[in-house]
């Protein structure tokens, strides 16, 4: 779970933006949206983070900025030296010279002073990644620092810097990686991906985090094509059953959906009461098309994964057919291992169903400056509030300026 998150000169976001997704200790607890921030942790945040904002105001970057840097901390170890990597300054003269920065923060195992042995609990995590930009396209410096329950201090786990050089505490436990980790560390990788090459334990359990996250966004502009859907239906069969479970719950017109054999491979068919014939994907509707496309990552992400990104969950989708699929992440039945949902969001109808903690807001100025801010960062606004009414009305901003 990510409860705040660092943002600066990346794509529409030019100035920093912090986003902190805790609540206030006043809170009533007995809610199903909001969980601790980790194991023994007096701080909660929401399970279900929904961004709404005028289009080309900032969110799919928000979501894009999260997925870079989930991917760079696991993936980047694989790309090419010399290979740029897949993101942007603001665009502008003067930001096109300065670094980004992206920094998240979220909950990991408590460790004592020995090597990094895990404890009970889990205690705050800060990572940290600065990039330069044109010629100076590497990374600058990355770091991780934690607060150990024992003392509640910040402490440093490691910091590396765009030299090369690497400095780490003593429960990062780095001393016997040292010399393999400057033979192969190069400018534009993770040091935690580097690590991880390595059998680095630590770096593998952040590496593994960051994999688990599942996200529609691509880094280099391509979208989730049929033939990508379909194969995870072939990969894992059991997927079927699972989906026409939910098409019975959920109504989009469709009986079930099954694989079939077309002469040229697999492919997803729909049945519908009354007609003759299956519907290949090609004629389906939107609605049922995109609930079928999103399923394998919302049922694996609830099954294995940590944090899920959706980009435009509601793409063609009813607004109660939309609330019900939001829903699943707040049934602990469902969501047994408190897995979180972000998503970017058009359809205002579903402000009726979110609480202040869960709604993120995203404008954009005059300049093309995207700015990122919480309900609960508006002390003005009260929880028994109409935040579809207001928000439409203009009062929290984020809406089109239309006329």
């Amino acid at each position: 779970m990510f409860y705040r998150v660092e943002i600066e000169n990346f794509f529409s976001i030019r100035h920093r933006q912090v986003l902190d997704l805790r609540v206030p200790a006043s809170v009533p607890q007995g809610t199903n949206r909001l969980v601790p921030c980790g194991l023994g942790s007096d701080e909660r945040a929401p399970k279900v983070v929904v961004v709404f904002g005028s289009n080309g105001s900032g969110k799919s970057t928000l979501l894009r900025a999260l997925s870079f840097v989930c991917w760079f901390i696991h993936g980047s170890f694989a790309l090419p030296q010399g290979v740029r990597l897949p993101h942007q300054p603001f665009n502008s003269r003067v930001s096109a010279a300065a670094p980004t920065r992206i920094a998240i923060q979220f909950s990991g195992p408590d460790l004592s002073d020995a090597g990094g042995q895990q404890t009970q609990g889990e205690c705050p995590y800060r990572y940290e990644v600065v990039l330069g930009n044109w010629e100076d396209a590497q990374v600058l410096r990355e770091t991780i620092v934690y607060w150990p329950r024992a003392t509640g201090r910040k402490t440093r786990l490691v910091e590396r810097h765009g030299n090369g050089k690497t400095k780490a505490g003593r429960a990062f436990g780095i001393a016997g990686y040292m010399s393999p980790l400057e033979k192969i560390l190069r400018s534009n990788a993770s040091i935690i991906s580097t690590l991880a090459e390595l059998r680095h334990p630590l770096a593998l359990m952040i590496r593994d985090a960051a994999r688990a996250v599942n996200t529609t966004v691509s880094l280099d502009g391509a979208e989730i094509g049929p033939s990508d859907v379909t194969r995870a239906y072939v990969e894992h069969p059991e997927l079927i059953g699972a989906l026409n479970r939910v098409i019975a719950a959920v109504g989009v017109g469709v009986r079930s959906v099954e694989l079939q054999d077309t002469g040229a491979g697999p492919q997803l068919a729909f049945r519908h009461e009354g007609l003759r014939q299956p519907v290949s994907c090609a004629f389906e509707g939107r609605g049922a098309l995109r609930l079928a496309r999103l399923f394998p990552l919302i049922h694996d992400t609830l099954r294995n994964g940590n944090v899920a990104f959706i980009d435009g969950l509601d793409f063609s989708m009813h607004p109660k057919m939309l609330a019900y699929i939001v829903d699943w992440f707040r049934d602990p039945r469902r969501n047994p291992r408190l897995v979180q949902l972000w998503m970017t969001c058009h359809n205002a109808t579903l402000l009726e169903a979110l609480s202040k903690d869960e709604i993120v807001l995203c404008d954009r100025n005059l300049f093309g400056e995207s700015s990122i801010f919480g309900l609960n960062d508006m002390k003005s606004v009260r929880r028994d509030d109409n935040y579809y009414k207001k928000y439409l009305a203009g009062v929290y901003g984020g809406i089109p300026r239309v006329g």
